[in-house]
């Protein structure tokens, strides 16, 4: 980490939710030793491949004239652009989706098969003639790995009813089985290739200092320090709100 951080200045580190307890506390305690606020961890609920997606994206974006703050921040934002999902065999061990009661049922008959979308919303249809899921309204690109299940759904079915303008294959990450709960399953990702897109995208929003390290910032957190900017003893109370200065004769 130290080599990472004297070579390029800065590193962010994009972790997955369900990583391991001992993982984050190994980052959090090497960000310590190390006494730096330079470096950022940014904790993701994506699935593995869209988190995968979204890294490729950051990578993109960090050759552009954008702060490190910036990048970092970037990935809450470049988050909701990304829809996430799987086809699997079954959702009896699925625990980051919401599975009804029924759906668990029918996943325990044989040649069952579900399309599942983790984010930005939760989605969950048994593949059927009239499955659908909703997927993103502007132009992406789709990134699907093969695992242990044989369909051709979500390169044909899928790909045509979310309109995509091109497809990718990659090898499945290797928490994808335990994060869907199978195996048996494809997963998918959808994503904006173009940087510059990406980066018009980023450089709509309003960006601001750091009011704790200094460091640009878009949203209302710092990646870097986990800082939100501070609330100002002379703000202007909300309506309705009595003051001393209210109930003072």
């Amino acid at each position: 980490m130290q080599v990472l951080i004297d070579r390029h200045g800065y590193v962010i580190v994009v972790y997955s939710a369900a990583a391991p307890a001992a993982v984050v506390r190994r980052l959090h305690t090497v960000r310590s030793i190390l006494e730096s606020d330079r470096v950022a961890l940014f904790r993701s609920d994506l699935p593995p491949l869209g988190l995968a997606a979204l890294v490729r994206q950051l990578r993109q974006l960090s050759v552009c004239d954008l702060s490190p703050g910036v990048v970092a921040s970037a990935a809450r934002l470049l988050t909701h652009y990304i829809y996430a999902g799987a086809l699997l065999n079954s959702v009896a061990k699925l625990d980051r989706v919401p599975v009804s009661l029924k759906s668990h049922a029918k996943s325990w008959v044989p040649g069952s098969q579900f399309g599942v979308v983790a984010n930005p919303a939760p989605q969950l249809v048994k593949i059927g003639p009239d499955a659908a899921l909703t997927g993103p309204e502007f132009s992406t690109w789709l990134l699907v790995a093969q695992g242990q299940l044989q369909s051709d759904w979500v390169k044909e079915t899928l790909a045509h009813s979310w309109q995509v303008q091109g497809l990718r294959e990659a090898t499945l990450p290797a928490e994808s089985a335990r994060w869907w709960g199978t195996s048996k399953l494809i997963e998918f990702a959808t994503y904006l290739p173009d940087i510059s897109v990406l980066y018009q995208l980023v450089t709509s929003v309003r960006r601001d200092h750091c009011h704790w390290c200094g460091l640009e910032r878009i949203g209302d957190r710092c990646v870097f320090c986990s800082a939100t900017p501070p609330v100002h003893e002379n703000q202007t109370p909300a309506g309705g709100v009595l003051t001393q200065e209210t109930l003072a004769p």
